[in-house]
């Protein structure tokens, strides 16, 4: 598909074609609303199946993330066609987990990072469905993640799946159990649509790998997983699948990809190398601190979700930074090095290309310097990274793959 033909779709696109499966095949299908998001737009799943070993797949927990949404709508075809799948387990599909942050993502055809970013949108930890529980009382989860850990609770999952991506690198998946067989058909086919593995995840360093691109979360239990970050993925919904003896595979796919993050060589510097990066992170994160300052006596009215995910954006950087300058993983590689970079020039990037957004509804003067810089930032990413486009049916084939991959292997686990 030429890349400018490229075009993701809406969730209202998403329900429709849902419903249609649905009511091609009632005997098969069931479409169904689960809950409401705090701005009351439904949020539905997809039943395909009628086995009681489910499995779950979850698209658009994180806005910026876009490519979950064709791949759920693959699988549902897929497992529909193919009967196989449907013998030993049921399949489920939620639509979008945040559809009020979907409807302020806007990516329909990202020629360029630098397009991307001109739509972002990626809300702060707490307005994450996700991620909710980590940062929040139960008592104070917004509607998504309860919808979503009701139906958690309801299927009892021996798999759930959440479809994510990156904008620049490599795929990987994250578990919360091993899942043995996995790690050989994932990498086979990564290679075969020329994807690749980012091998070293700066997300899971200290994690144990299963194979190379796949990583197993620690257990829960006392103790940060990661000193320096505010959130901790042991306690997001992720890990709610236990309860019933099931596990998540978390699958992320590249928008651009950079075969930086598949080098395992070792790293000739990784200390200096890590010392400086955070420097940087600190530097330019400063810069787009600065521009917020001053613009905020500007800006009327109350803080709306993209401000408030700019300050959570920014309020990472300096746990982010310690944790890089305290010292490096064992056997550090240049994958690893060069995916904290990438997170490093994502980070600040991710929050003033939010900024942006909020300068520009207002026409603050302040804007077209930060276009500029935001132009900047994404050109010299692309550069540094030797981005190249993952055309939009490899990431999908990609995705789908694993999961259908990730169920059965899963499966075998638990018989």
């Amino acid at each position: 598909m030429p890349l400018q033909e490229l075009r993701y779709p809406t969730v209202t696109e998403l329900q429709s074609a849902a419903r249609a499966l649905a009511a091609h095949r009632p005997a098969t299908c069931t479409f169904r609303q689960v809950g409401v998001s705090r701005a009351g737009r439904p949020l539905q799943l997809l039943s395909v199946g009628h086995d009681p070993h489910a499995v779950l797949v979850v698209a658009g927990a994180h806005a910026n993330e876009p490519t979950g949404g064709s791949t759920l709508l693959a699988l549902a075809e897929r497992v529909l066609r193919e009967r196989e799948l449907r013998t030993g387990a049921s399949w489920h599909f939620l639509l979008c987990a945040d559809p009020d942050g979907a409807s302020l993502h806007s990516t329909p055809a990202p020629r360029t990072l630098f397009d991307y970013h001109l739509g972002f949108f990626r809300p702060a930890g707490p307005e994450q469905p996700e991620w909710s529980p980590s940062v929040l009382p139960p008592d104070r989860l917004p509607p998504e993640t309860r919808a979503l850990l009701r139906v958690i609770d309801e299927l009892r999952p021996y798999l759930q799946v959440t479809l994510h991506g990156t904008d620049l690198g490599g795929s990987w998946v994250q578990l919360t159990k091993d899942v043995p067989g996995l790690a050989e058909p994932f990498a086979k086919s990564a290679a075969e649509l020329n994807i690749p593995v980012e091998t070293s995840a700066s997300d899971a360093a200290g994690w144990s790998a299963a194979g190379p691109g796949v990583r197993v979360m620690p257990d829960p239990g006392p103790g940060a997983a990661r000193p320096g970050v505010q959130d901790d993925a042991r306690h997001s919904t992720w890990y709610h699948a236990h309860r019933y003896g099931g596990l998540t595979a978390v699958v992320e796919v590249p928008m651009w990809a950079s075969d930086l993050v598949d080098d395992a060589v070792p790293h000739p510097a990784p200390a200096a190398a890590l010392g400086e990066l955070a420097r940087r992170l600190r530097e330019d994160a400063r810069l787009v601190e600065r521009i917020l300052a001053g613009a905020l006596p500007r800006l009327p009215g109350a803080e709306g979700p993209l401000l408030r995910a700019v300050r959570w954006a920014l309020a990472l950087v300096p746990g982010l930074a310690a944790d890089w300058a305290r010292g490096t993983p064992p056997d550090t590689t240049v994958a690893y090095v060069s995916s904290v970079e990438a997170f490093g020039r994502r980070l600040p990037l991710r929050a003033a290309a939010m900024l942006l957004r909020v300068l520009r509804e207002t026409d603050d003067r302040a804007a077209p310097r930060l276009e500029e810089l935001v132009a900047a930032w994404s050109g010299a990413f692309a550069e540094r990274f030797g981005a190249r486009w993952v055309p939009l049916e490899n990431q999908v084939e990609h995705q789908a793959r694993t999961v259908v991959t990730a169920a059965r292997h899963a499966r075998d686990r638990t018989t």
